[in-house]
């Protein structure tokens, strides 16, 4: 299988799952708790390793207790810390996370004390092994000399690229992307309710990258470099269990089914069934630890 690189961030989740979500000033009593290892990035490399690929991971992990949890968590799902920067400093990030029983949603609040990883730990990783590199959209400045540096030294491995905020200057890391993964939450925050429209208007912008839209319980979107649009339905489990990671799992089954060579309208199909199953199950370990 292939061997894949990915830059992100890792967190710690602390998950407070509750019977319907508490309005403001309310006490409740949640049902369960648990804490495990969060982080789009790592998420996707460790549901990518579960399919059989090598995944690598890039990142900033603090010197610190909470960080032996993550470390632990990665370490067995076979990903490869060693481009990992590891600082002396700081608090690993944590995710203060409510998830709503009734209808499977996740709030959020989140809080870091890290820097992020920069240009020059990228710099010094050795690319030539690797058939695939991953990008959260985040850290705007550094991560755009991240993937220019990586066309230029590597134009042939494919570079794809989360886009899940509206993030100040965010466009500018779309020219030197391969394949571009949109939220629902960013497309709608440019002002688009129509996933088709919104794919179409960015192929007009974008049309070197391939291009996939996931909008939840409509399924995902997704147009080539040649143009052509394509569809697939979700595929929701018999009971809505725990969303949170589901777009993270979305994108590994999207890069997973590019590396099979799947027709689009397969890749879209491919990766919303894993989606779902996800769905259906809490945390992100439901495919099993590779061997």
């Amino acid at each position: 299988m292939a061997r894949i690189l990915g830059i992100g961030i890792a967190t710690l989740d602390i998950i407070n799952s509750v019977a319907g979500y508490p309005p403001e000033d309310a006490e409740v009593r949640a049902a369960a708790q648990r804490q495990c290892r969060g982080g789009n990035a790592t998420n996707t490399l460790v549901v990518l390793s579960q399919l059989g690929h090598r995944c690598a991971w890039g990142g900033v992990i603090a010197e610190e207790p909470d960080a032996a949890r993550i470390i632990d968590d990665l370490t067995g799902f076979g990903i490869d810390l060693g481009p990992v920067k590891r600082t002396p400093h700081g608090k690993v990030p944590t995710s203060y996370i409510t998830l709503n029983q009734a209808n499977g949603s996740r709030t959020i609040v989140h809080y870091r004390d890290l820097p992020e990883y920069g240009y020059e730990d990228f710099q010094n990783i050795d690319l030539t092994g690797y058939d695939w590199l991953h990008f959260e959209g985040r850290n705007i400045d550094d991560t755009a000399r991240m993937l220019e540096h990586a066309q230029a030294s590597q134009p042939h491995t494919p570079r794809s690229l989360e886009i899940e905020k509206a993030r100040p200057d965010i466009e500018r890391l779309f020219p030197a992307a391969t394949l571009l993964l949109f939220s629902r939450h960013y497309a709608q925050a440019r002002g688009s309710d129509d996933p088709a429209r919104f794919l179409h208007d960015m192929h007009q912008r974008t049309p070197h990258a391939d291009l996939m839209l996931a909008w939840g319980e409509a399924g995902a979107y997704g147009v080539s470099r040649a143009g052509q649009l394509a569809h697939s339905p979700a595929f929701p489990p018999p009971r809505i269990v725990d969303t949170l990671g589901a777009g993270d799992t979305f994108n590994a089954g999207i890069i997973d089914a590019c590396l099979r060579r799947l027709t689009l309208s397969e890749t879209l199909e491919s990766a919303c069934r894993l989606a779902g199953r996800k769905c259906g199950a809490a945390g992100l370990n439901f495919l099993g630890t590779p061997a």
